[in-house]
C-alpha cells in the first residue's frame, strides 16, 4: 500500500504544480481553492498514509487497509474534480455543493480508516536500538 500511496501522491503533486504554474502563467488564480486541495489532500496526505503504511503499518495489504486506500482516492478525485468545475465556473454551486459536501464527509472516513488502521497494529519498529559497545579507558 506504501508504493499505492506515494505514486498516488507524486501524481497530484504534478497535477497540482502544473495548475499553479498555469495560474501564475495567467495571472488568474481562480483555481486557488481547487490547487490547494490537490496538493494537500492529494499530495501531501496521500504522502503521510504511504509513509505511515512503509514505517508503521508494514505495508498492510488488509480488506480495511485497501478499501482505505480506494476511499480516500475517490474522494480526492471527486472533491478536486467538483471545486475544479466550481471554480472555473463550469457549473453553479448549488448543483455541485451535495457531491463537495459527500466527497468531503467520504475523505473524513478515509482518515478514520487510516486511524483505525493505526491504532489495530503492532509497531514494527518498535524494537530498542543497539547501543554501542562501550571502548575502555585507559
Amino acid at each position: 500500500m506504501d508504493r499505492k500511496f506515494i505514486m498516488s501522491s507524486l501524481s497530484y503533486a504534478v497535477v497540482g504544480m502544473m495548475l499553479g504554474i498555469y495560474m501564475a502563467a495567467s495571472k488568474d488564480h481562480g483555481q486557488f481553492v481547487t490547487h490547494a486541495h490537490i496538493m494537500l489532500l492529494g499530495f501531501v496526505v496521500s504522502f503521510i498514509y504511504g509513509l505511515c503504511h512503509k514505517l508503521w503499518l508494514n505495508n498492510n495489504t488488509s480488506k480495511l487497509a485497501v478499501a482505505q486506500f480506494y476511499i480516500h482516492q475517490a474522494s480526492v478525485l471527486v472533491l478536486v474534480t467538483g471545486l475544479f468545475l466550481l471554480y472555473g465556473k463550469f457549473i453553479d454551486g448549488d448543483t455541485i455543493e451535495p457531491f463537495l459536501a459527500t466527497a468531503s464527509m467520504v475523505a473524513l472516513a478515509g482518515m478514520i480508516l487510516m486511524f483505525i488502521l493505526f491504532a489495530k497494529s503492532k509497531s514494527v519498529h518498535a524494537q530498542p536500538v543497539a547501543q554501542p559497545i562501550a571502548q575502555p579507558i585507559g
